[in-house]
């Protein structure tokens, strides 16, 4: 079995599987069981749906038994955040498209939370986050309300008016950053990653995004030393994982890639950033064809509606292992 060039898994990682093609929109709706079985009480779920590789943001409420809906949804790809206000957050991959709705457009997903392992990203709040002042919170949240509505024109300039008056608000930063590397401007969001860190040091997000961009930006050293490090803060998040295998695959360190892309895996099969393809060449490339055919069919299970799934299944068809 040939080897997946590199340059296409490059293509892959930075450009996603979000190239939807059809206007029709979706209902994403579910349930958060908790695995202790234990009611909510006062820590009910607030859901986010959040692209994966477009800009878009969307909150809910979960209901007192855990159901949740949200209305409107283009098809794509988006991570689902279920937090629990001072516990931390789990979140999963979801894909939102024909092939997971039924006939009235629903897509139904089920996420089970352990309150004993979620992921506290902020840790510890800093002086510096708490020092934000109202007027610019409220820029921020209007920018969300914009990215619900597809706005992101409307979202950078509430997030550039929230950075202006608070320009030690590093989620703004980030969040201006996030949006720079969806839209491909990965110089940009660098920059603002850079100035999230610098304005609150401890903070996770702008941590494991800044090693995103600088994969993306072909800084692969660089992007090692912030992976590694992004790991060490949070060994429970899947990006992290995803990333610096990511990196030492690009490094040719092949078995600590397979390590780290299936400690990313275990976390979240069916992350946005596609292990399975950088797995699948690992395998080609130590000459292990089944096993990267069967990560191949892995990533089209998951992933039915990405624009890379039929191209993927021709490559496997030519290869004479469908």
């Amino acid at each position: 079995m040939r080897p997946i060039p590199a340059i296409l898994i490059l293509s892959l990682i930075t450009l996603g599987a979000d190239a939807y093609t059809e206007q029709k929109t979706y209902q994403v709706v579910g349930k958060i069981l908790r695995t202790d079985d234990r009611p909510f009480g006062d820590a009910t779920p607030v859901l986010f749906l959040q692209g994966a590789v477009t800009p878009f943001s969307a909150k809910a409420l979960a209901a007192p038994d855990g159901q949740f809906r949200f209305k409107d949804i283009p098809a794509g790809t988006y991570t689902l955040i279920a937090a629990l206000p001072r516990i931390g957050d789990t979140r999963r991959t979801v894909e939102v498209g024909p092939s997971f709705a039924d006939a009235k457009g629903k897509v139904t997903v089920t996420l089970e939370i352990d309150a004993t392992s979620m992921v506290d990203r902020d840790r510890v709040v800093s002086a510096t986050a708490l020092s934000v002042p109202e007027t610019a919170r409220q820029e921020y949240s209007r920018a969300l309300d914009a990215l619900s509505r597809r706005d992101i024109d409307g979202a950078i300039t509430r997030l550039k008016k929230a950075v202006e008056i608070a320009p030690q608000y590093a989620a703004a930063w980030n969040h201006l950053g996030t949006i720079a590397y969806q839209t491909r401007q990965y110089q940009q969001a660098e920059e603002y990653f850079r100035e999230a860190l610098k304005q609150d040091p401890n903070a996770y997000s702008p941590l494991v995004n800044l090693g995103g961009a600088l994969q993306a930006l072909n800084k692969i050293e660089e992007s090692l030393a912030v992976n590694i490090e992004a790991v060490k803060a949070m060994p429970g998040d899947a990006l992290a994982h995803s990333q610096l295998g990511s990196s030492y695959f690009f490094l040719g360190r092949l078995d600590e890639a397979e390590s780290q892309l299936k400690q990313a895996k275990a976390i979240d099969p069916g992350h946005f950033s596609f292990p399975q393809l950088i797995l699948a060449e690992i395998y080609a490339r130590k000459k292990q064809p089944a096993a990267a055919a069967a990560e191949i069919r892995e990533f089209m299970k998951l992933h039915p509606d990405s624009e890379w799934t039929p191209k993927l299944r021709k490559s496997l068809e030519a290869l004479g292992m469908p």
